[in-house]
């Protein structure tokens, strides 16, 4: 696991140096820079397999042709070495994945994407065609922004690696702002910058001469069904989610687990104990607010699988603590308020690890979240007529305003805001913080003319519209999640959460055969009834306690509802006063205003929408720093 910068074109070594620098928390273990004939190329390394200086990046080939920096962990990387080894042509010399990436290009050039099960993305320039290929893996588990400017392609780990390119733009993108607002995160591939980008998932770029000359993905999901016998499906799924454990414990570090007490990280940890010859190590945080904290179902799925079990009881002010200090270093406003808890077990787990394993990319897999069974009657009310809605949100508002975890009055008023829009909206509203209509009170006037009829969900549209004619319902809204809330909410956390204290997480639901095969399955295999994750909670029975399979799922929060009222007000308060807002002018103040007295009296939660932009706010104060 690193972090990756470079550029080819204009720049000079300071510019290098301040790019990789800007992210060297992403690898602490070595900074290696090469820059020759407009080519600069940069990494900060974690060693994890191969620890020798040998392994070092930037990566050459033997004849210095191919100069390589990555990414990331190639987890299949011995059969393949294995392969280019039959071959008698490559003279490796080190036993790293980074060598093997090296010679696979010499062997397929651009083909051999698609060989590769593992999180990568890397920059590989090719000095005898003077080309750079960039690429990120299938599922988006690693990051890549780059830029284009006046014939000089910049790239980076990082945003904030690309931002300190003199070619890099400053102007605020006003689309993704409109997205943000609602999604609470920047979908792809947009970044709050108008000229930086994200790479796609799945994809990659050639950059020769001066241009992009050819961007393209090499793995597109594929919905068609391949199984319908559920035994054999079952059967199989157990195989595959085994193996990729099996896989992602390679390493030449200490490893271990995250384990929150849920069905995916628990399921995981039992096939790394199951493999393992001793006993793993594993690790979960919890929280004094009990509606919050699900350390005591942890702990029985670590009695139960006897693994050497890691627990912490965090207060509000260690949660507290770390607002302003983790805020100051995100380079693009993320409002998903379980940055906090999953940095903080990120430290914890790293006081003891270097690897950890977990439990993401399940719920997208196989429908896990609340919403796929809310948008099992959304269709109902949907077809109703609008004043009928209307109703039910007025009576809903009568409903007494709580600050637990995922309360009964918070889930029916934010299923009834969804329906504002068209039904394929639905669950991306359910998810986020403001509706367009909100946005339209929110944003000034000079905003709102830029942005015409935007509602900031087009980029839902666009993905629909990948989609082969026919596809069913079902698999659009599974497909909407891949593209925009596992990408861009989940692994974005997960790899900034982890990143910022240089340990490196890997999850083996988003193994491409995992994901290959899932998508393959009928929905009824993925959610039956109301019983979401079925055939996963089939495969768990009798492996950890049935207690973990038949409990609702519960998010990895924090009592934010409760803090802005009493810890966070004054922070909220600074942020969002007048004089905050009106330095940049994108909000209506008077708009805001009403927003915060409404959930510090108690007459509505709107925890979402105030920390989306007390989030931007900080974003915005940090830039200047």
């Amino acid at each position: 696991m690193c972090g990756i910068a470079g550029f080819i074109g204009r720049g000079s070594a300071e510019d290098l140096e301040g790019m990789i620098q800007s992210i060297s928390y992403r690898g602490p273990d070595h900074i290696g820079t090469f820059l020759e004939n407009s080519v600069g190329l940069a990494q900060a390394r974690l060693s994890i397999i191969d620890l020798s200086s040998g392994a070092h990046q930037p990566f050459f080939s033997q004849d210095r042709n191919i100069a390589l920096v990555f990414n990331g962990e190639i987890y299949n990387f011995q059969a393949l070495k294995d392969d280019l080894l039959r071959t008698g042509k490559y003279p490796f010399r080190t036993s790293s994945d980074t060598e093997v990436l090296v010679y696979l290009y010499e062997e397929h050039g651009p083909k051999m994407l698609s060989l590769l099960n593992g999180m990568f993305a890397f920059a590989l320039w090719d000095f005898r065609t003077r080309t750079l290929l960039v690429a990120r893996d299938r599922m988006g588990k690693k990051p890549l922004f780059y830029t284009v400017a006046d014939g000089t392609f910049v790239f980076g780990s990082e945003l904030k690696s690309v931002e300190r390119h003199p070619a890099s733009g400053s102007k605020i993108n006003l689309q993704a702002l409109n997205e943000y607002l609602t999604f609470e995160y920047v979908p792809t591939p947009h970044t709050i910058i108008s000229d930086i980008h994200k790479l796609e998932p799945g994809s990659y770029l050639i950059w020769h001469d001066g241009k992009i000359v050819e961007q393209k993905p090499f793995y597109v999901i594929d919905f068609q069904a391949t199984e319908t016998d559920f035994g054999k499906a079952q059967a199989q799924l157990d195989h595959l989610l085994e193996d990729a454990v099996k896989l992602r414990m390679i390493s030449d570090v200490p490893l271990g687990v995250f384990l929150s007490g849920g069905l995916d990280s628990s399921i995981v940890a039992y096939y790394a104990q199951k493999n393992a010859t001793r006993k793993i190590k594993t690790f979960s945080i919890g929280f004094s607010e009990k509606s919050y904290d699900e350390s005591d179902y942890a702990q029985a799925v670590a009695d139960q699988l006897g693994t050497e079990h890691y627990s912490k009881i965090l207060s509000a002010r260690e949660s507290l603590d770390l607002v302003e200090s983790i805020y100051k270093k995100l380079d693009e406003p993320f409002a998903d308020a379980s940055l906090i808890p999953t940095h903080l077990l990120s430290c914890f787990t790293r006081e003891q690890v270097t690897v950890a394993l977990g439990g993401d990319g399940s719920d997208e897999l196989l429908a896990g979240y609340p919403t796929f069974q809310s948008d099992r009657v959304a269709g109902l009310v949907a077809g109703m007529p609008r004043f009928m809605v209307n109703a039910m949100r007025g009576m809903a508002n009568w409903l007494p305003t709580s600050d637990k975890n995922i309360s009964f009055d918070f889930k029916v008023k934010q299923f009834l805001r969804g329906f504002e829009m068209e039904r394929k909206h639905v669950s991306t509203l359910w998810l986020g913080a403001f509706l367009p209509s909100e946005k339209q009170r929110l944003l000034s006037g000079d905003v709102r003319q830029q942005l015409g009829n935007a509602h900031g969900l087009e980029v839902i549209d666009r993905w629909i519209d990948e989609l082969p004619a026919g596809t069913p319902y079902f698999e659009k809204l599974l497909y909407t999640y891949y593209r925009t809330y596992l990408v861009d909410d989940i692994l974005m956390k997960v790899d900034r959460a982890s990143m910022y204290t240089s340990l490196e997480a890997r999850s083996p639901f988003l193994d491409y055969r995992v994901v290959d095969y899932i998508s393959g399955l009928p929905k009824a295999f993925k959610i039956k009834g109301f019983t979401t994750k079925y055939i996963l909670k089939k495969i768990a029975r009798g492996k950890i306690p049935d207690m973990i399979i038949d409990r609702p799922k519960k998010g990895f929060g924090i009592p934010l509802s409760h803090w802005l009222k009493h810890e966070l007000r004054d922070l909220c308060e600074d942020l969002l006063s007048k004089t905050s807002l009106d330095a940049h002018g994108f909000f209506d103040a008077a708009y805001v205003q009403q927003l915060k007295q409404a959930h510090f009296q108690g007459k509505a939660n709107y925890r979402k929408q105030l920390w989306v932009l007390m989030v931007f706010q900080m974003w915005w104060r940090n830039r200047g720093k």
